[in-house]
């Protein structure tokens, strides 16, 4: 409920809404930073309405439909921006072939937010608390940017610059993101720190695993959301696992480096130290149980269930470590 004085509506703005990605290009080659594109609106809608952000032309893309798919060819799947999180959650074919983008949907606020939030939109967002970043930067996504220039493709470990900051050129539109597909018995697993379900994530990781035919790690891939300026991708911890014998992984080892080399921040919600705390345990179970997926689907074919961590039952665990 707003407060005494406090606005609730946006500031008067023009509204735009192309039909088509050459138009909305065009319109932000002409406008400049002047100009702002509105996606699924989930986080942009709100700061106009309590004028924390101020727009002169809002760029509307919901209405160019060339954005809006999931399609998969070699080894590749290709996700149109505009294609909003509840498809991505829905999708069977996602789920199939990029299951830890399909996990992490059910993290993302409420059905409300995910029936409007987009893939593109969170991307472009780059808030280091989200999950759509770290599954990204985890699975090495490639992003294609559009401008009147062209398009050129920017991999998702160089994308995210700083909080809310990316690499992408204020005339630019974000219209694709491709993910690989790992070889071998895929697992994966999302577990994160929430006051409340919905809310931002203090701290969270992002896992997937792929073991080969004799139950080693062929490739091991951890995000980690909520604990940095941008989302973290934990090489040296995915390196110390590579070639182990899933039976010889040690979570709890593997979740404490992947905080090596990391500079946690702080906030009103949480300290630095704390944030490293229970990121390295989040970090952990997300490995422990991508492992125990693995199994499971390599022995009875099914898909397991990982639910979010809330706050108590995170507190718990590190304090018992």
């Amino acid at each position: 409920m707003a407060t005494e004085g406090q606005p609730v509506k946006a500031a008067p703005f023009e509204y735009h809404a192309p039909e088509t990605v050459e138009e909305a290009v065009a319109l932000l080659a002409e406008f400049g930073d002047d100009a702002k594109v509105l996606a699924g609106g989930q986080s942009l809608v709100p700061m106009l309405a309590l004028r924390l952000a101020r727009v002169e032309r809002l760029i509307d893309l919901n209405r160019i439909p060339s954005l809006r798919y999931v399609s998969g060819a070699d080894g590749v799947t290709r996700v149109g921006a505009m294609t909003t999180e509840a498809t991505i959650g829905a999708s069977g074919e996602l789920r199939q072939r990029v299951p830890l983008l399909a996990e992490a949907t059910g993290h993302i606020g409420h059905f409300q937010i995910r029936n409007r939030g987009t893939i593109g939109g969170s991307l472009s967002h780059a808030d280091p608390a989200a999950e759509y970043p770290a599954v990204a930067v985890a699975l090495d996504a490639e992003i294609d940017l559009a401008s009147v220039r062209g398009t050129r493709t920017v991999r998702a470990t160089e994308f995210f610059t700083g909080s809310f900051v990316s690499a992408a050129e204020p005339d630019e539109v974000l219209t694709e993101v491709r993910f690989g597909r790992g070889q071998g018995t895929p697992g994966w697993a999302v577990v994160e720190l929430a006051r409340r379900h919905g809310d931002f994530a203090l701290a969270g990781a992002a896992c997937a695993v792929w073991l080969d035919p004799a139950g080693r790690i062929g490739s091991l891939r951890l995000g980690l959301f909520g604990v940095a300026s941008t989302p973290v991708r934990a090489f040296s911890a995915e390196e110390a696992a590579r070639g182990l014998a899933a039976a010889d992984v040690n979570p709890v080892e593997v979740g404490r480096a992947a905080l090596s080399g990391v500079s946690c921040v702080s906030d009103v919600h949480a300290d630095a130290g704390y944030r490293r705390r229970v990121a390295a345990h989040l970090a952990g179970q997300a490995v422990a149980r991508a492992l125990e997926e693995a199994g499971a689907l390599g022995e009875a074919g099914v898909l397991g269930e990982a639910g979010p961590v809330r706050e108590a039952e995170a507190v718990r665990e590190v304090r018992r470590g």
